[in-house]
């Protein structure tokens, strides 16, 4: 369902998929999209394919234009405020589906506001972060995470491999789990599937579902009920 959120800097174009068949919601995860200066949007490939994972094991999810991208009203700002674009899609959610533990997650850009909000939002109970681009950008507040959490990074991004991540970040809280795919460049190309199945069986195993059909059947029949 397209819609739109309120947000701080004025409306937030976004996507709303409900978990199908009238089931209730596991958990709600609000995805946050690549650096929009760049063409990152909601409609990014990767933050679609893990908004499908999710919507697979009934996790209900809301991905949204950043304030200037897209629909959205505002501009572009890159240091912070996009963060309160995050923290206002969460309102909505908890609004929608009250009581329904909140989940957030995001793509290079995406992530970085994310694990920044989730580092002061208690509301977020687990993160799903991908290609956190830290040689591109300072990535605050990752040192500070205290929810559990799944980080997927790619064996040939230019802007951060899981090596690099852990020489930077040696502390991390162990309820972090750490995974790399190893043939993926920062944009994945040719590793979008991958991308999809790691984000399922993270979310089935946070879920404690049992390991079932791949990801792109189950996928598939998800795109089908949206």
């Amino acid at each position: 369902m397209e819609l739109f959120v309120p947000g701080p800097a004025g409306r937030l174009e976004a996507i709303w998929w409900d978990v199908a068949g009238g089931a209730r919601a596991r958990a709600a995860a609000v995805l946050c999209h690549p650096h929009p200066l760049f063409g990152g949007t909601m409609h990014n490939t990767l933050v679609f394919r893990a908004a499908r994972a999710l919507r697979a094991c009934d996790v209900a999810t809301l991905r949204f234009n950043f304030r200037g991208a897209g629909a959205s009203e505002g501009t572009h700002d890159g240091n912070g405020a996009e963060e309160d674009d995050a923290s206002a899609a969460l309102d909505w959610v908890a609004a929608r589906l009250p009581g329904v533990e909140l989940w957030g997650a995001g793509f290079s850009f995406g992530a970085r506001t994310m694990g920044a909000l989730a580092a002061r939002d208690e509301r977020i109970r687990r993160v799903i972060l991908m290609a956190l681009p830290i040689k591109r950008f300072d990535c605050p507040g990752i040192d500070r995470l205290r929810q559990p959490g799944y980080l997927l990074f790619g064996g040939r991004d230019e802007y951060g491999t899981r090596a690099e991540f852990q020489a930077r970040y040696p502390n991390l809280p162990p309820q972090l789990e750490l995974d790399e795919v190893l043939e993926a460049t920062h944009l994945y190309k040719g590793c979008t599937p991958r991308l999809e199945e790691r984000v399922l069986a993270y979310a089935r195993r946070a879920l404690g579902l049992p390991a079932g059909e791949p990801a792109l059947e189950i996928g598939a029949r998800a795109k089908e009920q949206a």
